[in-house]
């Protein structure tokens, strides 16, 4: 029997990509002056405009989806006879899976005849999304729920994210950094290369003088690591011109590769500040240790 999948907005994902692939999107709230937004398609993202005001000091803030908001969407599929498999944020960044899991336990109790599925990401944007597009390529090709699921579970571990920021105040705001190692960052134009811990957490695994050699390094860390060249993901906080020199990069070191490029979403946007440059890809099963 098939299966409904749902992911939430830090997956990263078009409108017109998630329809393709039959994957609603639950979005990710977020807080302009004291009002409540949403984005839940990237492609049509201003992503200018809204980078630029982080820039200019606007304060953004965010919260995580709350378990109604969950019930809210998934109960009307449960309604019409479907399971659900819903892969979400990373636990380690965001309190949002958790806000899942009690949306799960009251909606089974309500539809104990349904099966729903949680897939914990260990991730956010196209770490998360490119979990979600592979859910649908196993639905496709008739794998059940269950076995969807183990899947998934699975392949997170081989998911490698890793990213660079332009500024790490945004990073220091939200506690990522100490004062001292973002003065230094600002001053001396130094860049941290961060990643997806094993366990969904952002942890600094070196540092790289200047913007340029930033960008190679995440470059080499794909060509040298990457183990399944179907698919490379790429978001980028209003920086679009890095986008592409990074995948050039790539494309002139690797052969018949496939890129998904987007504009970093809002939400987990305003944590990584404008200038925020990511590459995702499948490597090992050891990758994320690295």
């Amino acid at each position: 029997m098939s299966f409904a999948i749902v992911t939430d907005s830090s997956a990263n994902l078009g409108a017109q990509l998630a329809e393709q692939n039959g994957i609603s999107v639950i979005p990710l709230p977020y807080f302009m002056d004291g009002k409540q937004c949403e984005c839940v398609d990237p492609d049509s993202f201003d992503d200018k405009g809204y980078y630029n005001m982080l820039r200019r000091g606007v304060s953004v803030t965010t919260s995580q989806i709350s378990p109604h908001s969950y019930i809210e969407h998934m109960e009307p599929l449960l309604q019409a006879g479907q399971d659900i498999l819903f892969i979400g944020i990373s636990s380690g960044i965001s309190g949002a899976f958790a806000s899942a899991q009690m949306a799960r336990e009251e909606l089974l109790e309500q539809y104990p005849e349904r099966e729903i599925c949680l897939v914990d990401s260990l991730g956010a944007s196209l770490g998360e999304g490119m979990l979600a597009l592979r859910a649908a390529m196993c639905r496709e090709n008739g794998m059940d729920l269950q076995e969807t699921a183990k899947r998934l579970t699975k392949l997170r571990q081989r998911i490698y994210q890793v990213f660079i920021v332009d500024d790490l105040v945004h990073l220091k705001r939200t506690g990522r950094v100490s004062s001292l190692g973002a003065m230094v960052g600002s001053v001396l134009g130094i860049k941290p290369l961060l990643k997806g811990s094993p366990e969904g957490k952002i942890v600094s695994i070196g540092k790289v003088r200047g913007r340029k050699a930033a960008i190679k390094e995440l470059a080499d860390k794909c060509v040298s690591m990457i183990k399944n060249t179907q698919l490379i993901g790429i978001s980028h906080a209003d920086c679009a011109e890095d986008a592409e020199y990074l995948m050039q990069i790539i494309k002139s070191k690797l052969s018949r590769v496939q890129f998904l490029l987007t504009k970093h979403e809002p939400a987990t946007g305003s944590h990584l500040g404008p200038g925020a440059l990511a590459i995702y890809f499948e490597g090992a099963d050891d990758v994320r240790e690295k």
